[in-house]
């Protein structure tokens, strides 16, 4: 359980299946020969005994890791059953959030029901798979962890009787002992084949599943509301929900993904949304037993099954042989006979759902409305969601990277200066500009040709795209996102690789790029800069030809401009006042530029597992976005353990998507239909932002400040880590520049500092107080009432809240010059007081009463966390002194160490 999200649970229900599971996690214990161990464990009507100094390390940190694996579980199952309990009680409007209260929201701010059917319709929801090195848990563990959840499930049900509640608990035993003599971490480092079957296991197993559930939901709150159900009424009427993916397509720093690996990326996704489709029209044949004897098929039907059994031959005579006398399954048989399998099939999913439209009817002539409902309409829905793609796949590279490369083309096409990494922008923009005008190639090189390492990768990926659009169409292809894009240069030049594959698409304005061409700005000065920087991208006739030519290929009503920003480099760069407001800024300057143009910014963002890196509750973080930014169109990344947390079981799963959904809806009503103007706290907002930002960067850029880091927090332990495949840094550099963000929190988290999530934000607060007493008065007036400012302040208050500092203090002694460890603890004590005072002020009460939700979850955890805070710091101590003395005694130690860190970081509910 993650604790940047505030659950209300039922006390009574996570007590007793807490008291339940770790009675059987004891028993099995107990049974593996480890009393000791069982009698450490917390979270028992006793307390827990004092640890042995002789227990193993290893052993030890395995059963807290396995503890709190069920923690956050029965946390997670107390919360749904809590939500259950207030809608049987009070009605699908009583919880916040949800659709039952969106639309309560919507109608009392006068929005009438046409407009909101109208908004759903265009409504698009997107979340990106990622798997950057945040998941600390094997696959294999995740998957008993989901066996786990339904066992006790199927516990809670009423109506077993004894001998079957002891059947049950015999399986949540023997799965307890297979989790406990199962390995938690991976000895190795993931490869990026298993990275893709657990993102394959969300996108093929839970979300399929989950789909019906939302689109129940939303008609449910809507009848509850009053509401005409006739506008619902259709099959685009309901929001659309799709997904994309990272893995396999995500190149920056990352050198194992080859252009063979995206190849079998897309190949894999194809192959698994097929076998999805499969699987829906073979369970729909099962259904549809009605026979031609009890009702009279429709002419149309019967025609097209005549005639498609004839075009199919074979296949098509042993579609209508399967099933004589009834009709309806044999036109689902021989739509199973068209899927593509290698040879003639269907072109395309619109051909796929003509067929079911015309079942969808057939079924409704005859007056099987129900039947139609329940069992055609849901597959017409995952065909709209999943396609014959599955998921988006999208590419993304590093600006530099692409810099070299093109380098190295203008080196193989003979040009004398060709360092373009040394060059500057006006140099770079008179090259492209002169380039995109001319359709030839530089080399037409094939692959293989030896152009340079980062030409080579950069043209075999865009031959692997070109091999997609030509064979697949768009629709499985994402987006060509560059990271670090500091000028308009760095986007136009792909471009050009495309031009040198024969990827561009000529129309009659000139060649245009079918793939959407995306910025990332991280950075807090590359976010300043990114209105300026889209605007001028946007003005290019390149740009303007290609956005027209995927708004045909998509359909779109208007041209969309894909942006991402990122949340954890901006962290990263100035803290989270200033990383937020910098955000908010950018977007909705960015917005502004858009709407100049005819042209809508759809926002992609970057957020990772914690605070520090854009974590924090759903809704508020929907409601805090700049008026206009959302649009009704939301792409955003799910990363690393997150993805466990929010969608391994349906209900939380189902949870999470309805909170996207319905705050998305609610934000493109209340922008249309109730405008909000500028807050008069922003320029506040600006001033606390850069007075923030001031105070983290002086502790940042401070001398020592990088040797402390690196000896108070496990930072160094983290770069050998087995979690995720992909490297801590992106070009092996030991700077603090080139540390990525995602080992940066995830160290501070470990060390319990969580630095990143709260540092600067109690000098700014201060020194406003100090200096505008009138305006620090009116944020505590607005705290609440304006989201933006809430969100924020919120999320430092829980990153606040997750901090130890007893715990904090055993860390920094690791550092060894003493005068050193004494400043840089001073300066962060200092602020870490006068954040947690500042923020009680704005709140008007001590921050555990304010917000008890979050105290309740620390607290449960304390106990339990200092203990592996404490065999962490004795294995650090081994393994640093080994690394200098005896390599082989760190290597023993690694495996020991990295335990700790998993359990740690399961502890907390989050790594980066």
């Amino acid at each position: 359980m993650s604790l940047n999200s505030q659950l209300t649970i039922d006390p009574a229900a996570f007590a007793e299946e807490l008291r339940y599971v770790m009675a059987g996690l004891r028993e099995v214990l107990h049974e593996a020969g480890e009393p000791a161990l069982a009698q450490a464990l917390p979270w028992a009507d006793e307390a827990a005994a004092a640890v042995p100094e002789d227990l193993p390390a290893e052993r030890l940190v395995q059963a807290l890791s396995i503890a709190f694996q069920l923690l956050g579980m029965v946390e997670q199952r107390a919360a749904a059953r809590f939500r259950r309990g207030v809608e049987c009680e009070r009605g699908l409007a009583a919880l916040p959030a949800l659709w039952g209260d969106t639309l309560a929201q919507l109608r009392n701010r006068g929005v009438p029901a046409p407009a909101i059917a109208a908004a759903l319709r265009e409504l698009r929801v997107e979340i990106v798979l990622t798997a950057h090195p945040t998941e600390a848990k094997r696959a294999t563990v995740l998957e008993h962890h989901r066996t786990l959840d339904r066992l006790l499930e199927q516990r809670a049900r009423p109506g077993w009787t004894p001998p079957e509640q002891a059947a049950i608990r015999e399986q949540i035993l023997a799965l307890l002992m297979t989790l406990w003599r199962t390995g938690e971490i991976f000895l190795e480092k993931p490869d990026l084949a298993s990275e893709r079957r657990n993102v394959l296991h969300y996108l093929r197993s839970v979300f399929p599943a989950v789909q019906p559930q939302t689109d129940l939901r939303l008609r449910q709150a809507w009848h509850d509301a009053g509401l005409d159900t006739a506008l619902l009424g259709g099959a685009d009427a309901l929001p659309r929900f799709v997904y994309g993916t990272w893995v396999g397509g995500d190149r920056d720093g990352h050198p194992l993904v080859t252009a063979v690996v995206t190849r079998t990326s897309f190949a894999e996704l194809r192959a698994q949304a097929l076998d999805l489709l499969r699987e829906q029209l073979q369970a729909l044949v099962r259904r549809l037993s009605l026979s031609d004897r009890l009702q009279a098929p429709p002419a149309a039907l019967l025609a097209r099954v005549e005639a498609n059994a004839a075009a199919l031959g074979e296949a098509g005579a042993a579609a209508l042989k399967r099933n004589p006398n009834e009709p309806w399954r044999q036109w689902v048989n021989l739509m199973l006979a068209r899927l593509p399998a290698g040879g003639a099939g269907y072109a395309g999913p619109a051909e796929l759902d003509a067929d079911l439209a015309l079942l969808e009817d057939s079924l409704h002539a005859v007056g099987a409305r129900r039947i139609a409902e329940q069992a055609v309409a849901p597959l017409r829905r995952t065909l709209a969601t999943f396609g014959f793609h599955l998921a988006t796949l999208d590419v993304r590279q590093n600006s530099r990277f692409h810099d070299l490369a093109l380098g190295q083309l203008l080196a193989a096409a003979g040009f004398a200066e060709h360092r373009v990494v040394d060059w500057d922008e006006t140099r770079r923009r008179a090259l492209l500009d002169a380039e995109l005008a001319s359709p030839r190639p530089f080399t037409r090189a094939r692959s293989g040709a030896g152009l340079g390492a980062e030409a080579d990768a950069v043209l075999d990926c865009y031959r692997v795209l070109d091999e997609e659009f030509r064979a697949h169409g768009p629709a499985g292809i994402g987006a060509l996102i560059v990271s670090m894009t500091r000028s308009t240069a760095d986007l136009l030049v792909l471009h050009l690789f495309a031009r040198e594959v024969g990827l561009l698409v000529d129309t009659p304005e000139g060649p245009a790029c079918p793939i959407p061409v995306v910025p990332l700005f991280e950075t807090i000065e590359d976010l300043q800069r990114s209105p300026a920087i889209l605007g001028e991208l946007l003005d290019h006739p390149v740009t303007r030809r290609s956005l027209a030519l995927q708004q045909r290929l998509a359909g779109e009503p208007q041209p969309v401009q894909q942006v991402m920003v990122g949340y954890s480099d901006s962290n990263k760069d100035g803290g989270l006042l200033a990383s937020f407001w910098a955000l908010y800024r950018a977007q909705a300057a960015m917005t502004e530029v858009g709407r100049q143009r005819g042209v809508r910014i759809r926002f992609f963002h970057g957020r990772g597992g914690t605070i520090s890196r854009g974590a924090g509750p759903t809704h508020r973080f929907l409601k805090a976005m700049p008026a206009g930014a959302l649009g009704g169109d939301l792409r955003l990344t799910e990363q690393g353990e997150v993805i466990a947390q929010k969608y391994a079981d349906g209900v939380t799963a189902a949870y999470h998507q309805e909170l996207l959904l319905a705050g998305t809806a609610r934000s493109l009503l209340l922008d249309r239909h109730a405008p909000a103007g500028v807050h008069p706290l922003e320029a506040t907002m600006d001033r606390l932002a850069a007075w923030s930002r001031d105070s983290y960067r002086a502790l940042v850029g401070a001398e020592g400040f990088l040797a402390f880091f690196r000896q108070a927090t496990p930072v160094d332990a983290l770069e050998e880590s087995r979690i995720g495949s992909r490297p801590s840094r992106r070009s092996g550099q030991a700077t603090l520049a080139d540390l990525r963000a995602i080992p940066w929190v995830f160290s501070w988290n470990q060390s319990r500092f969580l630095l990143p999530g709260w540092y600067g934000v109690g000098s700014a607060l201060e020194r406003l107080l100090a200096e505008d007493p009138a305006a620090f008065a009116a944020l505590e007036r607005e705290l609440v009432a304006w989201a933006p400012l809430h969100y924020v302040l919120s999320n430092a208050a829980t990153s606040l809240a997750t901090t130890d500092r007893e715990v904090m203090g055993w860390y920094a002694a690791l550092v060894d010059d003493a005068a050193l460890c004494e400043t840089m603890m001073r300066a962060i004590v200092g602020e870490h007081e006068r954040t947690g005072r500042l923020l009680e002020r704005l709140y008007g009460a001590p921050l555990a009463e304010r917000r008890p939700n979050i105290h309740a979850m620390v607290q449960v955890r304390a106990e339990g966390l200092r203990v592996l805070h404490r065999q962490q710091l004795a294995l650090l101590r081994r393994w640093r002194a080994a690394r200098e003395r005896d390599p082989a005694e760190a290597a023993t130690l690694a495996p020991q160490l990295l335990l700790t860190v998993n359990a740690i970081a399961g502890g907390l509910g989050s790594t980066g």
